[in-house]
């Protein structure tokens, strides 16, 4: 499925003008440690109310890795707030945590998405070349999980 960034940045608009788009607090400053022991601190959390048409737990999990280039970890903090809008509209997206490796700078993104079909096709989405684009050559890794809907 072709994903479109114009559609994405619409529903978007939707989700803000509906009350749907939340950026939690709870867990900003959180530690998350990581199977390989690298430890991870949440600097941004946003989050979707489903739809009544959705199903009321996520189906799949993305988790990407990468290492921006050029940018120091402040700025790039500062530059993840520009797609926002251009992600966060695609169809099945439910949430993502950011975060920062601080020893390495590396960062993370984990997702939530109503299904591993709407994760897959993220993956081969704008978003993610774009995501490519700015970070070191190789850097980037991804791993989708799906998980059982309660």
């Amino acid at each position: 499925m072709r994903l479109n960034p114009f559609l994405s940045f619409l529903r978007t608009l939707g989700y803000v003008i509906g009350g749907r788009l939340h950026f939690s607090q709870g867990r900003i400053g959180e530690v998350v440690t990581m199977e390989d022991g690298q430890e991870f601190v949440i600097f941004r959390q946003a989050i979707v109310d489903p739809s009544q048409n959705q199903p009321e737990e996520p189906g799949a999990t993305l988790r990407v890795r990468f290492h921006v280039a050029h940018m120091s970890p402040k700025q790039n903090k500062l530059f993840s707030l520009l797609p926002i809008p251009f992600f966060v509209g695609l169809p099945g997206f439910r949430s993502k945590l950011w975060m920062l490796n601080e020893a390495s700078g590396d960062c993370q993104g984990i997702y939530e998405w109503d299904t591993v079909e709407d994760v897959k096709n993220y993956a081969s989405s704008f978003a993610m070349k774009f995501m490519t684009i700015r970070s070191v050559p190789g850097s980037v890794s991804y791993e989708i999980t799906p998980e059982s809907i309660n």
